[in-house]
């Protein structure tokens, strides 16, 4: 750690630290941390902070009690158990680094390709998250890593439409008439967000929620509306085919700024509410007043979140939906059309914190990529060369990839060397030959973008690392030092990194620097309010909004909006069906954030236990009574919940809020057990949402 950071780190009594929250939250929020004799006594958000405006959401605002649990991990172990037992002993960073090395020396020997980095969003930072490790993983000539497991469809299907992720701003919410929630569940998961659009609420705009169950979101609504899971395109095909045959359309607009709009209109005709009604499961004289008021209402928002993108049509169900706003002119306006991700908007300089002109010998060895969202399949399957070591970080695939068995017998294969770098004894730290101590948030250095709003923010340490924890950067170092490497980009020190974090002369990033360094947060360089697509100006290959799409076309997929059903449902797969009649869907527990906090006392309690909500109808039809446990299950495996008999779920859906640890679930086992490694239309993401089950007591 640096000389100005330790001295921060150490702190006077009453210090205040400017840092950031690094979870995986459209919210970023900004905080203040007061260090006391080097210990930090209080965290908040920063009040001076727009977006933050001085609120934390409940579980960061306990974030000491992560800081300093009991269960931190703090000297690395070498595993003396069999795969999976969690048996360790402790080693010196000495042994644990050279053990590393020596191993990772081997197998480059033979063929870098075998060794398998597999992080996510454990920090969202760019410094700790994708910068000397990737540097390092490039330089060793490993596999890549497809980071796929969010958000991957949603994203292509989005800029095949709009070109670039950027959207209405969110700060100027308050200024539609209309909202349309997709997707998401912005009162439990993007909590400063909801603030803007409880604004609008009050101003008397009317918000609708369109989610398969009636989420603490949907119960704040003026309107629920319950698709089907993976039948949102559909929906947003028959509201298009609505607006077309009515005329609730911005001519103008179409005209101007969009491209594709004719065969558009050839390709909706069909897609009647009459259509859509039997694949959603939705009443055609509901889909047709939503159509008709969305048309009816130019200054509307539609503030999309990853939920729809999670089912084997979600890509394309994201673009049918980016299509609406053009359709009526709604980004004309400022706060209005259609918001997905602000990320974008940031001017990241990938190249630079990655830096892949480090790979070695592409000649000799050409980069292979393997996808992180089908690890199971990866550790699993006959490859060449196949995966022998995989260093694991920010990350805890165990937990959250998809068709869990899978995972956990890949994880478990003796052959395979593991490393696991993490804050806590997660169920995939259970699995590491070297288990790793690291650095919590509160204890690195690191810069911040946003994916929910347009401020950057730094994030200072505020004490010294606790135990032996060391930070992803400070671990990636000295395995560059022991494996030789020379290279200066793989020693650069995190405030070296960060200020490259963002290109240089990018007139978004004007001024930024300076904020950062005077209050720890900076809003970019944008109008405000922001309507990025008023005059139209997209960032597509056309400048349009492509109703029609060359890109995708070029890429084997249909260049028009489309319907790709679910790939588990009763339309598409009766058959399965019969035997698996219940749709399943996991959102996001309210008190964890994917797999995070689940481990922590005042989460768990808070949360109770894994729960299963069934419609009333569903849970008679099979004995259940309310209270009682459950067996989910289907060909991939079986978890168990206890039931909640509720009508917050639609006759035929299922809902287990997730990620519970499988460790501290009962039967050992978690809602990925069930789930699927099969693929999205776009983007090679995984389908959590699109998955059938059985449940019995």
């Amino acid at each position: 750690m640096p000389d100005q950071d330790r001295a921060t780190a150490r702190g006077r009594a009453g210090t205040q630290v400017r840092a950031a929250c690094p979870h995986d939250c459209p919210d970023t929020c900004a905080m203040e941390v007061t260090v006391a004799d080097g210990r930090a006594v209080k965290i908040r958000g920063a009040a001076d902070m727009p977006f933050t405006n001085g609120a934390l959401c409940t579980k960061v605002a306990h974030y000491l009690e992560r800081v300093y649990s009991g269960q931190r991990l703090l000297h690395p172990m070498k595993r003396i158990g069999r795969k999976g037992e969690g048996r360790f002993e402790r080693i010196s960073w000495d042994e644990a680094l050279d053990t590393i090395a020596a191993k990772y020396r081997e197998i480059a020997a033979d063929d870098p390709r075998a060794i398998l980095p597999y992080s996510y969003a454990g920090t969202m930072g760019l410094v700790q998250g994708e910068s000397l490790d990737r540097r390092f993983f490039h330089r060793l000539g490993a596999s890549l890593l497809d980071r796929t497991i969010c958000a991957a469809a949603g994203m292509q299907g989005w800029k095949a439409t709009v070109g670039a992720m950027i959207g209405a701003d969110p700060e100027a919410a308050a200024e539609a008439r209309l909202i349309l929630i997709w997707g998401g569940n912005p009162v439990a998961s993007n909590v400063h967000g909801w603030r803007y659009l409880q604004e609008a609420q009050r101003r008397g705009a009317r918000l609708v929620c369109i989610d398969p169950r009636r989420s603490e979101t949907a119960a704040k609504c003026d309107q629920h509306i319950a698709p089907l899971p993976g039948t949102d395109g559909a929906l947003a095909l028959a509201m298009m085919q609505v607006l077309i045959e009515h005329g609730r359309l911005d001519h103008d607009y179409i005209a101007r700024h969009t491209l594709g709009f004719e065969a558009l209109a050839e390709r909706v005709r069909g897609c009647t509410p009459e259509w859509a009604a039997p694949l959603t499961g939705l009443e055609a004289v509901h889909i047709r007043g939503l159509a008709l008021e969305y048309g009816a209402t130019p200054h509307s928002l539609i503030r999309l979140n990853y939920g729809l993108n999670r089912c084997a049509g979600g890509g394309m169900a994201v673009r049918n939906v980016a299509c609406l706003p053009a359709l009526t002119g709604a980004w004309r306006h400022a706060g209005c059309g259609a918001l997905l991700s602000t990320s974008g908007n940031f001017p990241i300089d990938h190249s630079a914190l990655q830096r892949p002109d480090l790979y070695p010998d592409a000649g000799r060895f050409p980069p292979r990529r393997l996808n992180m969202s089908f690890i199971g399949d990866v550790l699993l399957d006959t490859r060449d060369p196949p995966v022998r070591a995989i260093h694991v970080y920010n990350a805890n695939p165990v937990a959250v990839a998809p068709n869990g068995n899978r995972v956990r017998a890949g994880f478990a294969r003796e052959d395979l060397f593991c490393v696991v770098h993490e804050q806590f004894q997660t169920d995939t730290a259970d699995y590491a030959d070297i288990l790793l101590p690291a650095t919590s948030q509160l204890e690195h250095h690191d810069v911040h973008t946003a994916y929910g709003h347009f401020y950057a923010l730094e994030n200072r340490p505020a004490i010294a690392p606790l135990g032996e924890a060391r930070s992803n950067t400070d671990v990636f170092r000295a395995l560059a030092h022991r494996l030789g490497f020379g290279q200066r980009a793989l020693y650069e020190s995190d405030q070296a990194i960060a200020a490259v974090a963002l290109r240089a002369g990018d007139a978004r990033a004007e001024g930024v620097a300076a904020g950062l360094q005077a209050h720890g947060w900076a809003r970019l360089a944008l109008p405000q309010p922001f309507a990025p697509f008023a005059e139209g100006v997209f960032r597509t290959p056309s400048g349009k909004c492509e109703f029609f799409s060359a890109a995708l076309a070029g890429e084997g997929h249909d260049a028009l909006p489309a319907w790709h059903p679910p790939a588990e449902s009763v339309v598409s797969n009766p058959a399965l069906a019969a035997r698996y009649p219940l749709a399943l869907i996991t959102p996001p527990a309210r008190n964890f954030l994917n797999s995070s906090f689940a481990n922590l006392e005042r989460f768990r309690a808070s949360e109770g236990e894994p729960t299963l909500l069934v419609h009333p109808d569903d849970a008679a039809a099979r004995a259940i009574a309310d209270g009682q446990g459950v067996r989910i299950h289907n060909d991939r495996g079986v978890f168990q919940a206890r039931a909640v008999v509720t009508t917050d779920v639609r006759p035929g859906v299922v809902c287990a809020p997730s990620v519970w640890w499988p460790k501290l679930s009962p039967g050992g086992a978690n809602a990925n057990a069930v789930t699927s490694s099969a693929r999205t239309d776009m983007g090679e993401g995984p389908i959590f949402y699109d998955c059938l089950v059985e449940v019995s007591a």
